[in-house]
Formats: structure tokens, C-alpha cells, sequence
């Protein structure tokens, strides 16, 4: 009768067709890891590739070549004060040549780095400076653009006595300057009391139209068209008709 124990303890040899396996302990061949077989890989492999780096620099260090992409700027983030890192937008470039607004890219220069640094009421921040009695204001952004950009800039009268006893602008140039920020201030009221004490005489452009004022008058004057208007929002949404008398017509 045979017996249910196990024989001799030999191991048995698995069957045709059978799923199991010896488990025999891993090990690397003599190629894997030696200095001769990296010298092999790597005068076959193309250049920066995992594979021409030794093997101990590949296992050492999984993150060789990987970027991190730069941190996004957030709108508290302080803009940047060098000059050179801005691009100007179309919108601002248009406004180096209007008269009347004495801006220019050397105001800006100074005014990113030594103006006074204050949130822009809509978005992005302000640099102002006040030199000779005139306040040079330039706004930028640089978390809605792919780069920093210098969005617009303007020009207040800060001191009406400094900026006549600098002279670097004359009576006409500061009035102007005044005036224009007044119609800025509130773009929807009326400011005949702060139109009638400037005199203008060289036109400064607002929307569509070339601006004249008389010392006494409560309004500006188109010289294009003749319009009369007291507010910089009936400046904006009428269009220059292009008349040659100055002032005829209008309102």
C-alpha cells in the first residue's frame, strides 16, 4: 500500500502546463551596474539622455532634468521696480502723442523707480511722483498679461505755485494739466467753476476732440467742430463733426 507521506524530499518537478514557478532569489548580471557596461551604454546613447548618465547618477537622481514652472504673480504681489521689465500697451503708446498730457517714457522711468507706490482703483498698482510741483502718475499690471506692462499714465498739477516757480511748464501747460484732471476726477458732473479760471490757448485732445478754453468761459471748446461742453462725459460720447470755425455751433 503506498504511503500518504512524502517520499525522499525531493523537489517536485512541476507538471507540463503548470503555473508555478521556482522562486530563485534576483540577481543582477555582471552587466547591469559595471563601470565597463556604462561605458558601453553611453557611447551609444544620444547625448543628455537618461541613458548616457552612470548608472549610480540615474538611480540617485529620479529628477535630473524635470522644470518647475515659475510662480504666478498675484495681484498683492508688489510690482517690479525696474523700468526695463515693462512693456507699454497700445492704449498707453497712443497717449505719448496727444498734447496736452505730458507723459512721456522717461516719466515713467523715474516714476517706477522712485514713485510712491498705492492700488490702482481698478486693477493693477500706481507709481506717482511729484517733481516741480506736477504729479506724474503710471499705472501697471502684471498678473492679468503674459508679462509686466505699463497700462496708462497721466499728470496732475500738485502744487500750482511750485510747478509756475519750476518752469519747466509754462502757465498754459499747467492750466492744461488742471483741467484735464478735473474732467478726469468725475467724468459725469459738470465743472463749470473749475473750467472758468484756466486759460488754454494751445488745444489738448480729449476722445475726438482738440480743447480750447478762455479765462471766464464755463466750458471747453472744440477748435474741430465748435462743440461747447462741460463734462468729459460729453466729451467721450460725441464725435468731432470736423468744422474749421473753431467757435461756431455747438453747445
Amino acid at each position: 500500500m503506498a504511503s500518504r507521506q512524502g517520499g525522499s524530499g525531493a523537489e517536485e518537478v512541476p507538471r507540463p502546463g503548470s503555473t508555478e514557478r521556482r522562486t530563485a532569489p534576483h540577481t543582477a548580471s555582471p552587466e547591469t551596474a559595471s563601470p565597463e557596461a556604462d561605458r558601453r551604454r553611453a557611447s551609444t546613447a544620444r547625448p543628455g539622455s537618461p541613458e548616457s548618465l552612470p548608472s549610480r547618477e540615474r538611480a540617485t537622481d529620479p529628477d535630473r532634468g524635470r522644470s518647475t514652472p515659475p510662480r504666478r504673480r498675484t495681484p498683492e504681489d508688489p510690482p517690479l521696480r525696474d523700468p526695463g521689465s515693462y512693456a507699454l500697451t497700445n492704449h498707453f503708446r497712443e497717449r505719448l502723442e496727444q498734447p496736452g498730457r505730458y507723459v512721456s517714457t522717461r516719466t515713467v522711468t523715474e516714476a517706477i523707480r522712485r514713485g510712491q507706490l498705492r492700488w490702482n482703483r481698478t486693477d493693477g498698482w500706481r507709481f506717482a511722483l511729484v517733481d516741480g510741483g506736477i504729479r506724474f502718475v503710471v499705472v501697471v499690471s502684471d498678473t492679468e498679461t503674459d508679462s509686466p506692462v505699463v497700462v496708462t499714465g497721466w499728470t496732475e498739477v500738485a502744487d500750482h505755485e511750485a510747478a509756475l516757480e519750476a518752469g519747466r511748464f509754462d502757465p498754459v501747460d499747467v492750466d492744461t494739466i488742471a483741467l484735464r484732471a478735473a474732467l478726469s476726477e468725475t467724468p459725469e458732473t459738470t465743472i463749470p467753476d473749475r473750467i472758468r479760471p484756466r486759460t488754454v490757448t494751445r488745444p489738448f485732445v480729449v476722445g475726438d476732440h482738440r480743447l480750447e478754453t478762455e479765462p471766464g468761459e464755463p466750458f471747453v471748446r472744440c477748435v474741430g467742430c465748435g462743440c461747447r461742453f462741460r463734462s468729459k462725459e460729453a466729451l467721450t460720447s460725441k464725435r468731432c463733426r470736423g468744422r474749421s470755425d473753431g467757435r461756431s455751433g455747438g453747445r
